[in-house]
């Protein structure tokens, strides 16, 4: 297949470790860097070693670009995965696709319309970690699964930015929250349920909990989440720093992951399955780039004429969004 050619839209810190990250792909090259600072589009591709740079509108007008990553503040996304969907161009952006869920549908829209594929940026679900725990959970290795405990958080060094921004849509829901609040989605969809149709049985805040700091936005937050016999309790923060664990509790036993979230770079390498009535086994996998993975899941859709990926399906954008939307409410 032909490689695909990549523009970055947005020339931030977490666009650079995807340029980084793309050079590790298989199926992609970084060909374009866009931004609405020309100077700052040409000073990124200058140290990227690219030669093509320019406004948003000029680069996604060019016939030679194939996919864009979106890497910008997150009032900012769904325009832009609009403007690229209707110029044709495979999008993945990072999470979450936007602060709210009729936006998320209208993107989502936007690539059925087009035909070509969107996927929301979340690195935990590539890598051979990832696809054993859905295995695990989608087999009833560990039974029904009852429960799951996750949180994400870190302690920001500055109270500043867009992450205190309430006009960027700042806090920790949004951000790491978004994490915690995928996987319990996630965990909803593998979980086999009977006879019920595909796609993720819809999770609800029963209630939450957090502290809307001076500058307007939440800086922590805790939820517990439930959907039939299924109970998540996820917490997030930008001001401390949390454990990158999750623990999923089923009838039969349950899975540890130490560190669920992996990095930028490194998919998660290790998880502990401890079945009833039998000894606990520590299981380890080799590491992917995750973000050269989530390139590559792309490059190969657009390949094959898919719109969607199986590690992160718009069914799941769609139910992460309204969580999402629930918890910050939850807290007003």
């Amino acid at each position: 297949m032909r490689a695909t050619r990549w523009a970055i839209l947005g020339p931030g810190a977490i666009s650079a470790d995807f340029a980084q990250s793309l050079q590790q792909s298989e199926h992609g090259i970084l060909h374009a860097v866009a931004s609405s600072n020309a100077e700052r589009a040409a000073h990124f591709a200058r140290n990227h070693g690219v030669a093509l740079s320019g406004s948003y509108e000029s680069v996604l007008d060019r016939d030679d670009i194939d996919a864009v990553y979106i890497g910008t503040v997150h009032t900012t996304h769904a325009p832009l995965a609009i403007a690229a969907l209707s110029a044709g161009k495979a999008v993945l952006c990072e999470k979450p696709i936007s602060p709210t869920l009729d936006e998320t549908l209208r993107v989502l829209k936007a690539a059925r319309d087009a035909h070509v594929p969107f996927v929301e940026a979340f690195k935990y679900r590539f890598g051979p970690l990832a696809a054993t725990l859905r295995d695990l959970i989608a087999t009833g290795e560990i039974g029904d699964i009852q429960k799951l405990e996750a949180g994400f958080g870190f302690t920001a060094e500055h109270r500043e930015g867009r992450l205190f921004d309430p006009q960027l849509a700042g806090g920790a829901i949004l951000d790491a929250g978004a994490y915690p609040a995928s996987l319990a989605v996630g965990i909803a969809t593998w979980a086999p349920h009977g006879t019920r149709q595909p796609g993720p049985r819809r999770l609800s805040v029963t209630s939450g909990e957090g502290e809307i700091g001076s500058t307007g936005v939440d800086e922590w937050a805790t939820a517990k989440v439930s959907s039939g016999d299924f109970a998540a309790s996820i917490r997030t923060s930008i001001v401390a720093d949390l454990p990158r664990s999750c623990t999923i509790v089923g009838t039969r036993g349950a899975i540890e992951v130490s560190n669920v979230w992996g990095s930028r770079h490194e998919s998660a390498t290790e998880l502990i399955l401890n079945p009833s009535g039998r000894p606990a086994q520590t299981m380890s996998f080799a590491t992917v780039d995750p973000m050269a993975a989530e390139a590559d899941a792309v490059s190969l859709a657009l390949d094959d004429g898919r719109v969607e990926i199986p590690e992160m399906p718009w069914a799941d954008s769609i139910a992460t969004a309204e969580l999402l939307g629930q918890w910050r409410a939850s807290l007003n």
